[in-house]
């Protein structure tokens, strides 16, 4: 099997859009007085180049120069079957060896600045890197500085980001079967939900459901862990679990994601086991109606600002506030986070919406003691927003569970 069948057999985003994401990023690039880019978070390595594999924990790169061939450098045994998944060409794809692993005198960025020169990248100009990623450790962003010196590195302000706000036809078909393996992973939680079931049983009913996903839509792992704030926990949001029992009376905040070829779309519940007390129930009405407000609000050539402020006018008009963001943009997602840096549902947020944005916007109300989760994860269309994922927009109430 050719490597060109083997790409379309997986369902990954073909040739022809990589082209036009790498053109789309260049002319960032130019705008933003750039002659190269170093790319190092894998969600960024994956929009550009096709290539997934868990290899970012160790230092890798894209370069990106304004004209030419892009340069991919990774670690030597995963260097050698990053073809598989990458649309690079083999002989742009490069391993630094093995010997240079976890070492305190040399570092692979060392290695990857000589490659860097070797292959024409080390004349003087404007080098942008992305000072916000995950994975740029101090000591890699030292060793280009050292062994690339002509280089101005400045920061790129998570350029490569910014282009995947807007996504293609086939990107949110992605995210549509990210939405049914999310609405699936939550009726598994719902369902384990019970009292006396642990924290980890609920957890493993959920990852399950990622990983199996659904018909049409296989999983994959997410990249974050699903959370579980319960009782007095639930006033802090991102909680994981433990082998604790739920209890009679308590409720419990499930947020979670499906994962689909790396895209992700994210899902928040509460489900009280039991009839909840009077201040839970007020606030889940409250946070549902302001929800729904949102969602219908959500249309293209509005601000975000402009949406947002629908929210915080319903809540305020309960005497409530909500000082942490209502949402984010979502997309292509790795480990720690399925976010993408860039727009933030909030008051001072100006981004003008467009049809192919797509976020997670996240009614997650955390007092004193309790809380309450309702979240989507939704698309702009034309005339207005697609919701990807189901689940009952309310607190689930599981009486006698």
């Amino acid at each position: 099997m050719t490597d060109e069948r083997m790409h379309e057999d997986e369902g990954r985003i073909g040739g022809a859009e990589l082209a036009q994401r790498l053109e789309r990023t260049r002319e960032r690039m130019r705008h933003a007085g750039l002659d190269g880019l170093v790319v190092v978070d894998p969600a960024n390595l994956h929009y550009l180049t096709g290539y997934d594999a868990w290899s970012f924990y160790m230092p890798q790169l894209l370069f990106v120069p304004l004209e030419g061939e892009p340069l991919l450098i990774m670690r030597q045994m995963d260097a050698g079957g990053a073809h598989r998944t990458a649309r690079t060409p083999r002989e742009r794809i490069l391993g630094y060896p093995e010997a240079l692993v976890h070492r305190h005198d040399v570092h692979p960025f060392d290695w990857a600045a000589e490659q860097l020169r070797a292959h024409g990248f080390g004349g003087r100009g404007r080098i942008g890197y992305e000072a916000e990623a995950h994975f740029l450790s101090v000591r890699s962003f030292h060793a280009l500085e050292r062994g690339l010196p002509e280089w101005t590195l400045v920061d790129c302000r998570d350029l490569v980001n910014w282009v995947r706000l807007v996504k293609s036809p086939a990107e949110l078909v992605l995210l549509r079967r990210a939405g049914l393996v999310a609405s699936a992973a939550m009726r598994a939680g719902i369902d384990a939900v019970a009292a006396g079931a642990r924290q980890n049983d609920v957890a493993a009913a959920i990852q399950h459901a990622q990983a199996t996903g659904v018909e049409g839509a296989d999983g994959e792992y997410p990249a974050i862990v699903p959370m579980l704030p319960t009782g007095e926990s639930a006033d802090t949001p991102h909680m994981t679990w433990s082998a604790r029992r739920l209890g009679a009376g308590e409720a419990v905040s499930i947020e979670l994601a499906g994962a689909h070829r790396r895209y992700h779309a994210p899902l928040a519940r509460t489900i009280s086991l039991g009839t909840p007390d009077d201040r839970l129930r007020q606030l889940a009405d409250i946070t549902a109606e302001g929800l729904q407000l949102v969602l219908d609000g959500l249309r293209p050539g509005r601000t975000v600002a402009e949406v947002h402020g629908l929210w915080r006018d319903h809540i305020a008009a309960h005497g409530i506030e909500k000082p942490s963001r209502l949402g984010y943009s979502i997309g292509i997602g790795y480990p720690p986070d399925w976010g993408e840096r860039t727009v933030s549902i909030r008051g001072d947020d100006e981004t003008v919406l467009e049809p192919g944005m797509a976020f997670h916007v996240i009614a997650g109300m955390w007092m004193s003691g309790y809380g309450c989760e309702l979240s989507e994860s939704v698309a702009l269309r034309d005339g207005g927003v697609e919701v990807l994922t189901d689940a009952p927009r309310e607190l689930i109430v599981r009486e006698g569970a």
